[in-house]
């Protein structure tokens, strides 16, 4: 884990990235006492279409309306 002064991290932001992005962790201080902690984001794998689609399935069989009209929304909100 790399340590930097609040001064050292705005200074040295795009290298900071660089490192947070290679997998390193960033702990920022001020007066050697910690205030953030940059590390990397989670990767979101990308769902392919058919994944896509069968989860939009799997939401419309679990959640309904309960007796509600579609219709009948769609003209309360044009109200």
């Amino acid at each position: 884990m790399i340590e930097v002064s609040t001064y050292e991290a705005k200074t040295h932001l795009s290298e900071l990235l660089q490192k947070v992005k290679n997998g390193e962790r960033v702990l920022i201080t001020k007066h050697h006492i910690p205030i953030a902690m940059m590390t990397p984001a989670l990767s979101q794998r990308k769902r392919s279409v058919e994944e896509t689609i069968a989860a939009m399935k799997l939401f419309r069989k679990e959640n309904t309306l309960k007796g509600l009209k579609l219709k009948n929304m769609i003209e309360e909100g044009r109200r």
